[in-house]
């Protein structure tokens, strides 16, 4: 790896910034000047490495014959969200607790069940691939019995999932000590559910958040460690854009699995598991009519576009129509990801002159492949989406939102993260001055 500490004398030799997306696998060629050079991108392949390959040489090829041999700098989001499996006692607050804790977590509900386990629920649970359990027990003071029983049937059930314990801490001893006799590893949390009726996420929504990012972010190339998580990535790339803006950023990155928002701050990044524009497109129309932000009738009709997305792996819009429904769809992704993450700092529906002035964001950029699609209309819609949305109008007021239409973010980031952080500076600068 190049030499990141500060002073030290930045690499001569140009760079292929690698992204390893669940559906596409994009490479950029940087020179050292920060010079974007040439571009490429592959379907992300089973064996993952066949696209890495095919993307960099792809890329590199741009340098042109004699050139130095580029640096492969690579960040991956192959591994996707945290998979989350939730087991309660009562349907309804075992849904939304589940939702609850996976909001701006980077998680995604994939399994929900109510009452006692028995062994078909149990297999069907493990068919989910959770790559995690969250156990819920009911309010404080009620009968552990299903909780002890479901606890005990997670402990001698097949699967390698770690189990999050978010239950009365009068029978969190005696329900942690049956996971933990079966092997289970095992995060005792606060109770979620401490009254009828009340759901109380924070804690739990921590938890989660630590387990997605001690997630393996993808495979490695051969012989070389794993990538750069992707997020980190693009929230370097975030964190170089607003050391040079001079004033509050915020950027959003619309994948296929998971929509991040970042604020030029690696401890404020917020990773929705529930919105991407294929494998969670769905979610997000679930999500923009929670919010608000689609009526009934546009939910319906974009119903087909989002379905047939989410089943549609690595492709591009077939035409016009489809390249339009899936920019509103990237759109409306980015609106509920930047409420969802302005709420959890704290930032959204203040109404005190002083906590605009903290919390002023003068440069929103989104980024992302749906992003690079050249119709100056439709993304200028998608950039109004966000700036005219009434429950972003206070903490956006001072705000320019602009396109990442060549998606330099992420590599940005990992050219600071490499050593290169002049580069990286001036691959931005070029593209979001004034």
């Amino acid at each position: 790896m190049t030499d990141p500490r500060p002073g030290a004398a930045e690499p001569t030799a140009p760079a292929v910034c690698l992204d390893v997306g669940s559906c596409w696998t994009k490479a950029v060629l940087v020179r050292p000047d920060g010079t974007p050079a040439g571009f490429a991108e592959h379907p992300t392949t089973p064996d993952v490495r066949s696209g890495i390959e095919a993307a960099v040489a792809a890329a590199a090829a741009s340098a042109g014959s004699g050139a130095a041999a580029p640096e492969v700098l690579s960040c991956s989001s192959a591994g996707g969200p945290l998979r989350l499996a939730v087991v309660g006692t009562e349907r309804l607050t075992t849904e939304e607790a589940g939702h609850r804790v996976c909001h701006s977590a980077g998680a995604r509900v994939v399994s929900v069940h109510d009452g006692p386990l028995d062994t078909d629920a149990v297999r069907a649970l493990a068919r989910a691939r959770p790559g995690a359990v969250l156990l819920l027990g009911g309010p404080d003071g009620g009968d552990p019995g299903v909780l002890l029983h479901n606890a005990g049937r997670l402990a001698r059930g097949r699967g390698p999932w770690t189990v999050l314990l978010a239950v009365d801490a009068a029978a969190r001893d005696d329900a942690l000590g049956l996971l933990r006799a079966g092997g289970r590893t095992v995060t005792p949390c606060p109770n979620v559910t401490p009254r009828r009726g009340e759901i109380v996420a924070g804690p739990v929504r921590d938890a989660v958040a630590d387990l997605y990012a001690r997630q393996v972010p993808g495979p490695a190339r051969q012989g070389e460690p794993a990538p750069t998580r992707t997020t980190e990535a693009v929230a370097a790339g975030a964190a170089v854009l607003a050391r040079g803006a001079g004033t509050g950023v915020l950027v959003v990155d619309v994948g296929s699995e998971t929509t991040d928002v970042h604020a030029g701050d690696p401890y404020a990044t917020t990773v929705e598991g529930d919105l991407g524009i294929r494998a969670a497109a769905e979610g997000v129309l679930v999500g923009a009519q929670t919010e608000g932000v689609v009526d009934p009738v546009e939910a319906d009709l974009l119903g087909p576009a989002a379905a047939a997305l989410a089943s549609a792996g690595p492709s591009v819009p077939a035409d016009r129509g489809e390249a339009a429904e899936e920019r509103r769809l990237a759109a409306v992704a980015a609106v509920v990801a930047l409420r969802r993450h302005l709420r959890h700092r704290g930032l959204l529906g203040h109404e005190h002159p002083l906590d605009r002035e903290r919390s002023e964001i003068g440069l929103v950029v989104l980024t992302g492949g749906v992003f690079r699609q050249r119709d100056a209309a439709g993304l200028a819609a998608a950039a109004a989406t966000v700036r005219h949305d009434p429950a972003l109008a206070v903490a956006l007021a001072a705000a320019e939102v602009r396109i990442d239409v060549e998606s330099v973010l992420a590599p940005a980031g990992l050219l600071a993260r490499h050593g290169r952080e002049a580069a990286a500076r001036e691959l931005l600068r070029e593209r979001f001055a004034g």
